[in-house]
């Protein structure tokens, strides 16, 4: 388990239409928001991801740099770009299961034909510009999600009030 305040994985994938996007090199004013997702086979994270998509000018404004990651390989990557209308948001492709291990995530095996033979269950990081975790969201299921207007909440909470890192002891 990554604890708060603790340095956290390092994280490097490719992005759908872009370079290799780095946790190293993002020097965002206040957090990455990493958003860890199931992948293409997945219609709440469509959902899920649709509204992050829309909301990624209000975390910008919020001194956020903001993406989305899945197990997924570039094919599906981008066919979930595309047909889901996720134009504002960088998505990722390719996690290897020993990265999101490393992360944390749980792993989940195919049930139906649709799904790849092993993928990542949702996480949500926000992770310091010094590569520090501030908080978690860990799911172990698709269903149950945080809603992106509360995270938006509480980082304007956090950075007005200078909000610590809990759950670090």
């Amino acid at each position: 388990m990554i604890k708060p305040t603790k340095a956290v994985p390092d994280l490097s994938v490719d992005t759908v239409g872009g370079e290799a996007w780095r946790l190293a090199d993002q020097k965002p004013e206040s957090f990455s928001l990493i958003e860890f997702y199931r992948g293409y086979h997945c219609p709440r994270c469509r959902l899920h991801l649709l509204d992050l998509s829309q909301k990624v000018g209000h975390f910008t404004n919020r001194g956020c740099g903001v993406i989305a990651i899945s197990m997924d390989s570039q094919e599906r990557a981008e066919k979930a770009k595309q047909e889901w209308g996720l134009g504002a948001l960088t998505v990722g492709y390719g996690l290897s299961e020993d990265s999101a291990r490393a992360w944390g995530l749980f792993i989940s095996q195919s049930i139906k034909e649709a799904e790849p033979s092993h993928f990542n269950e949702p996480g949500m990081f926000l992770v310091r510009p010094d590569g520090t975790l501030f908080s978690s969201v860990l799911h172990t299921t698709p269903f149950h999600r945080h809603h992106f207007a509360d995270v938006m909440e509480a980082i304007d909470m956090i950075r007005t009030h200078n909000y610590p890192a809990r759950g670090n002891v």
